[in-house]
């Protein structure tokens, strides 16, 4: 077995596996640790804006990745969408997400880092995650400007290899061969990517699991704020 068929062909149901099962088991057995750990309270300096960059870009991205790899070739070419056009859509929304999701990011992890009174409380594996994080996002980028040469030449034989290697991984039928001879930098990018669902459930990423969407719908909650009369 080749490094690529571990990495492309092994790996990814390894890192799903202990993503379902490790997620499992945490709920199951340390339901205490399941949540996010917020430390707004500790320390409110430009948390809300790099808290929705981070959580905007990072769905965004998520679901972009999802829908773009995902959906049959045929079905963009039946809405009239040529290779180029994807790609170009590809590029141009991930640098927008993409580059949101680095900024948040890069803020959070400064944030634990640099507030003695949020960094008394991360424990290692919270900043380590969003420094993953943070790498994976910064490779995605990176990816970009290969992308963009690609697109420029009218070259889409790389988008195509890596949408039909994730079919082929999403149907239990991985074949390493597709991408073989893809740029090492879409690879590493997706090893960070991989890698990110294997350390989910050692982390405070499980909170994405409780994601509250009755708070949708729910009432306004009234707070009155009582004022003391000072004389």
């Amino acid at each position: 077995m080749t490094l690529n068929d571990f990495f492309f062909g092994a790996y990814p149901y390894l890192a799903g596996t202990i993503f379902l099962l490790g997620s499992w088991l945490r709920f199951d057995r340390e339901q205490y640790t399941w949540k996010a750990d917020s430390s707004q309270l500790l320390s409110n300096k430009n948390m809300r804006i790099a808290s929705n960059l981070f959580h905007v870009g990072i769905l965004a991205v998520f679901f972009g990745h999802l829908v773009g790899m995902l959906t049959p070739h045929s079905w963009f070419l039946a809405l009239g969408i040529s290779d180029t056009a994807h790609q170009y859509i590809a590029i141009y929304a991930g640098l927008i997400f993409g580059s949101l999701c680095l900024i948040g990011s890069i803020m959070l992890l400064l944030r634990r880092l640099n507030e003695p009174r949020v960094r008394a409380v991360s424990r290692k594996r919270d900043t380590f995650i969003i420094g993953w994080l943070l790498a994976t996002v910064a490779l995605g980028l990176s990816t970009t400007v290969v992308s963009i040469d690609h697109a420029s030449h009218g070259d889409a034989s790389t988008m195509i290899a890596l949408t039909e290697w994730v079919k082929s991984v999403a149907t239990l039928s991985v074949d390493a061969s597709l991408i073989q001879d893809v740029n090492f930098i879409f690879k590493l990018h997706m090893f960070f990517g991989m890698t990110v669902f294997l350390l989910f459930p050692f982390t405070r990423l499980v909170h994405v699991w409780s994601v509250p969407l009755s708070y949708l719908g729910r009432a306004y909650q009234i707070v009155r704020v009582r004022k003391i009369r000072m004389n």
